[in-house]
């Protein structure tokens, strides 16, 4: 084995990546393996049914659908363990390779304070995972008690940097269901052996000595409905196991046979939660919050299972839960790994674990809080030439390479691993490369000894998202966060590649490297394999960027905190997990309980949704007040006191006679009780939430230092977000708890806001009141009025605004308010929802140019409908030059017929999601991979790449799947664009959206005349009927033919004036190439290497193979003068 590190040599990198040196160590090598030859980039690896289970391919059950974020999934602490004489065979294995953990000591955590060692001080920690394990009974903590039982394991980090596992004992899954009436408490054991023993018939290959540890009566009341008696008798049940709730929950759902009471089902209550979370709950924990176990309340783990600086045990009644304020607001110094591999594969094949071997792995690991990381290494197959500022690592073998990962891993031991699709990529492929190997030793990456990583196969399910399927990796004790997950599920992007993403958020782009070229540069020299190097550095680089840029950290944290979930399920759940954590939290502090309702999916019925205003579209040159609701369905449900526990029945309705001074009806129809009667526990959790908002908004306003201003930011975005997807829990069909009484009142109590303030800002602001002008509404959104005062500045416009916001808010009930918030001036309004104008809050200078709903970048648009509709929107909005705004439309569309527009403005790009045979209808840019595959299957398209395209000229009638062509093909061969097929279906329909409410016949004036009637066409070179056409030579001056020379004889007497004319365009096209070359080294880091980027999502990569092709055809021009 041979170890380099990276010596103090002038590389060039980018400034990012230029990190202070190393000196350059060797130690003896190992043997030699064979190369691979062959190469590929991140592709998803393949998933063998042995390997990864299909979830589509389970059976439904025909006991009621519960969504499996709900369910517990038992882990057996010896499952997960190796057995005896393979550990012996990896402790051999690890014993041999001392002297290269040696080297790593450098990267480990700080020691232990004599304190924690003689166990004579408080362990405080950050906890960042919470989860639990199977395993037998502590006698020492609990002497009563025998047999298996959940383990609660918490992972998190001290302040001084040192990691923690703390197992915690004693904390039994339960759950409750009504009391039969007629039973009293000599019953309950009657009832408890009867249940003991259908639960014994339902797990027969159990060996638990107890399924059904005890059950006891409680007076607890329903969270449903209104209810004027205080509270009735419920049964606790309390299970062994977590996974026997479940079991339980169906027996007692099926009906079970009591004396005096016949067959009899129950409704269960809560016993939907999962065991983590009820133990968060029930101890007062939310997520990633300081956690303190005080001296002589925890014991050292005799035989340690982690390999956790401090790991010990403790009882759960001992914890104490410190609230995320003051002090206990800021964060530990945890560790972030962010990491990239790279795979060699054969040509034209994706990477498959099977194999294809990883060829390098990068490191770069940051202490929270910390902009530079303190780790930056790179571990190579082969040798590597050194890299400013970077441990290079290398290898002989692929296994020392894995290994070497894995005791890096171990070593520095990151609480959070991050990277671009880590999840189900690189560590997928890992795990099943170190299977392929036979390196039992290498998915031993978590923080329990000789426990491996779990991958399995995951379904995403939501209404805004859709269905993504992924992968589930449980590295134990350390957080995964994806960044490509958190991409698409926080921010509508037009592409989720890594390079576009960081082009927007970072303005860095990288160099995208095709796989064809990977496999050349692995099994080149040293220098060749420092070029990959960097390049994977770099994409270990840009994660850890987006993630300090965006905060995730931060806002990822004070989310759990504010919802009480742990930090991986806002990672791996959806967003009703985070409102049934806060009700659940809720309800235990008012002695509530919350039934388990079996979902119904849309049987539920649907409910009108919220109100949006007849749009008068037109092009609005005098400013337009907006005024928003504060809050607004959060206001609502406040107002009107909506919630579970308040609402009435209409059998209670008239039962009850509830006077009408006590209950609000909602304009659905839906009875409520005022907050007067009993306040509802929505409203509470509401009022809460918002209330801390405004808190942290203020001490946000007082912070001075920046991680304190980022902790502040974090929690009143997460109390925002909090706020408003409570009403989105009542309203979920297929959720936990809904109720379409609440959600259809908020809608049409909304609906009902609209039309009133529409009407009160159209009487009171006239003529006749004494204003200059007769108000109009023009618009109203969801929660927004868009209102023209009819005055001719910004300032009169922002005063009427806030005195028509003060107004018509005190006819409204508390805290439903309506604010004045921005000015847009000039305004183009298109249609509902879709609008674009200058963006005012102060009246002396505009903030920026708004729009919604216009299509300015999508991912089915060339990136000529983005510049057009920009440069449109800029001249008609910024500049007021309407005419202008016209003109250059026509010019646009003059140079797209006339063949003189940028091939790069034309390029389409898709994703190819699956095989063309897996496509039901045919798409372009599939019948076009398809094709690439058929001329080259090693540089073709596969399976999860995009693939770049523009439409050609064809015979008539041709199908756009047929048109569609790769655009460097078209470049070389000079083939025709369709350039009407562009104007027709990419540009009009965005230029008429803009341009109909300005013009009067905005069809006829843009999209015909005089700038429509010249065409060019380019002349192919070696397709079609050309293959066949002879050559013949041309005059340079003027294109006539000739049988030999350079110039006919026409143009003998300008010879001096055309050979000067050659030169100079020659010289022109090597400055472009040049300056385009330069550009793309830049890019990629280096101004002494060739570039070898093929990134088809970037236009100056086209612009390059262009300016490189007319370059080589005007310099063969030039050869022809024969000088």
């Amino acid at each position: 084995m041979v170890l380099k590190t990276g010596g103090n040599v002038s590389r060039h990198l980018p400034k990012s990546l230029q990190f202070q040196c190393f000196t350059r160590q060797t130690v003896s090598p190992s043997q030699q393996m064979n190369r691979s030859n062959g190469s590929a980039r991140k592709r998803p690896p393949p998933t063998p049914k042995e390997s990864w289970p299909n979830k589509q391919q389970a059976t439904t059950p025909t006991t009621p659908v519960i969504d499996d974020e709900f369910l517990d999934e038992d882990v057996f602490l010896d499952e997960t363990l190796l057995p005896e004489d393979e550990e012996s065979l990896i402790l051999r294995d690890i014993e041999q390779r001392q002297d290269f953990a040696s080297r790593l000591a450098k990267w480990a955590r700080p020691p232990l304070s004599s304190g924690y060692v003689s166990q004579c001080q408080s362990i405080m920690f950050q906890q960042l995972d919470i989860d639990y394990v199977i395993g037998d009974s502590n006698r020492e903590l609990l002497p009563l008690s025998s047999g298996s039982a959940a383990i609660i394991r918490i992972f998190g980090v001290t302040r001084e940097g040192h990691s923690v596992c703390c197992k915690v004992h004693g904390f039994e899954p339960y759950f409750y269901i009504s009391c039969p009436q007629g039973m009293g408490p000599d019953d309950i054991s009657h009832f408890h052996q009867i249940l003991e023993g259908r639960m014994r018939e339902a797990n027969r290959n159990s060996k638990v000595p107890q399924f059904v540890r005890h059950i006891e009566m409680v007076q607890k009341r329903s969270i449903m409905y209104y209810q004027q008696q205080k509270s009735q008798p419920f049964l606790k049940i309390v299970v062994a196991l977590p996974t026997m709730v479940a079991s339980c929950r169906g027996i007692l759902d099926r009906g079970i046979q009591l004396d005096g009471l016949g067959m009899k089902s129950f409704m269960t209550y809560e016993s939907n939660v999962l065991f983590a979370l009820r133990f968060m709950i029930d101890c007062n924990i939310v997520g990633g919050n300081w956690i303190e176990v005080p001296v002589g309340k925890y014991r050292k783990t005799a035989k340690t299972l982690s390999y956790c600086q401090l790991e010990f045990d403790c009882l759960y009644s001992d914890i104490i839960s410190h609230h995320p304020e003051g002090e206990f607001s800021k964060m530990a110094p945890f560790r972030i790994l962010s990491f990239d591999i790279e795979c060699a594969g054969r040509k034209g094949h994706f990477p498959e674990p099977t194999h294809d071997p990883v060829i390098q792995v990068a490191n770069l690991v940051t202490l929270q809080g910390e902009k530079q990381p303190f780790i930056r290494n790179v571990m190579t197959l082969k040798s590597c030439a050194p890299i400013v500022g970077v441990d290079v690592m290398s290898f002989e073998t692929e296994r020392d390479v894995l290994l070497a990962w894995r005791d890096f891993i171990r070593e520095v031991d990151p609480d959070v691993m991050i990277g671009y699709n880590i999840c189900k990529f690189d560590l997928p492929y890992l795990i099943e490369r170190s299977q392929t190997l036979g390196i039992a030793e290498f998915p031993i990456l978590g923080r329990i000894r000789n426990s491996r990583v779990r991958v399995k196969d995951t379904t995403f399910s939501s209404r805004q998202l859709g269905t993504r399927e992924s992968k589930e990796v449980t590295v134990e004790g350390r957080v995964q966060f994806d960044l490509l997950q958190v991409m698409q599920r926080d921010y509508k992007l037009s592409s989720y590649s890594l390079n576009s993403v960081s082009a927007h958020f970072l303005s860095e782009q990288k160099e995208d490297v095709h796989h064809s070229i990977i496999s050349d540069l692995q099994n080149g020299n040293a220098e060749t394999r420092r070029r990959l190097a960097v390049y994977c550095l770099k994409d270990a680089y840009l994660p850890q960027r987006l993630l300090d840029k965006l905060m995730f950290i931060f806002n990822y944290v004070e989310m759990a905190r504010v919802t009480g979930v742990p930090i991986s399920f806002l990672l791996s759940r959806g967003q009703s997990i985070k409102v049934l954590s806060q009700l659940l939290r809720k309800a235990k502090q008012k002695n509530l309980v919350i039934p388990n309702v079996k979902q119904a999916g849309s049987e539920q019925g649907t409910y009108e949704g919220a109100t949006v205003l007849e749009a008068r579209a037109g092009f609005y040159e005098k400013p337009i007040a907006t005024l928003d609701f504060a809050s607004l369905y959060p206001s609502i449900m406040m107002a009107y006191n909506l919630c579970y526990s308040t609402l009435v029945t209409p059998e209670d309705a008239r039962k009850l006679n509830l006077p009408p001074e006590c209950v609000n009806k909602t304009p659905s129809g839906e009875t409520f009780v005022k907050s007067n009667l009993q306040k509802g526990i929505l409203p509470e959790i509401l009022e809460e939430l918002l209330a801390a908002r405004k808190r942290a908004k203020a001490d946000l306003k007082e912070a001075k230092d920046p991680l304190e201003k980022a902790v502040l930011d974090g929690r009143q975005l997460a109390l925002k977000i909090s706020a408003n997807s409570v009403y989105g829990f009542t309203g979920a069909t297929v959720g936990q708890l809904p109720c379409i009484e609440i959600s259809s009142s908020v809608t049409s109590y909304g609906r009902q806001m609209i039309e009133h303030t529409k009407k009160l800002v159209e009487d009171k602001f006239t003529t006749v009141g004494g204003y200059e002008h007769n108000a109009e509404v023009i618009y109203g959104d969801t929660d927004s009025v868009m209102v023209q005062f009819g005055v001719p500045t910004v300032e009169a416009a922002m005063k009427l605004g806030r005195e028509a916001a003060d107004y018509i808010s005190g006819t409204f009930i508390k805290p439903i308010k309506l604010e004045f918030e921005k000015v847009y001036y000039p305004y183009l309004l298109i249609s509902k929802k879709r609008y674009a104008g200058l963006y005012w809050t102060n009246p002396e200078k505009f903030d920026k140019m708004d729009t919604k709903g216009i299509e300015t970048v999508r991912r089915d648009n060339c990136l000529l409908v983005k510049n057009l509709v920009t440069e449109c929107l800029h001249k008609l909005l910024v500049d007021r030059d309407i005419p202008g705004a016209v003109q250059y439309v026509k010019s646009t569309i003059s140079d797209l017929l006339m063949n003189r527009m940028d091939l790069s403005l034309l390029v389409i790009t898709k994703g190819l999601t699956k095989t063309g045979d897996d496509y039901e209808v045919k798409a372009a840019h599939v019948e076009l991979a398809e094709r690439m595959r058929k001329r080259d299957a090693a540089t073709a398209p596969n399976v999860g790449d995009r693939v770049p395209y523009v439409i050609i000229k064809a015979a008539k009638g041709a199908k756009a799947y047929e048109r569609s062509e790769d655009p460097i093909y078209v470049l070389e061969n000079n083939i025709p664009i369709d350039t009407h097929y562009y104007l027709e279906n990419q540009i009009s329909k965005p230029l008429l959206r803009i341009f109909e409410p300005i013009l009067k016949n905005a069809s006829k004036e843009l999209l015909s005349g005089d700038h429509t009637r010249s065409i060019s066409i380019s002349t192919p070179s070696n397709s079609g009927i050309m293959k066949f056409a002879k050559r013949q030579l041309s005059c340079i001056g003027c294109k006539a033919l000739i049988s030999n020379g350079t110039l006919c004889s026409h143009c003998k007497g300008r010879e001096a004036e055309l050979y000067c004319k050659t030169v100079s365009q020659v010289q022109e096209l090597e400055v472009l190439f040049g300056r385009l070359w330069t550009q793309c080294q830049e890019c990629q880091g280096s101004l002494h290497q060739d570039v070898l980027c093929t990134s088809r999502d970037c236009p100056i990569f086209y612009r390059r193979k262009k300016a490189q092709k007319d370059m080589a055809e005007a310099k063969l021009q030039l050869d022809r003068w024969n000088f």
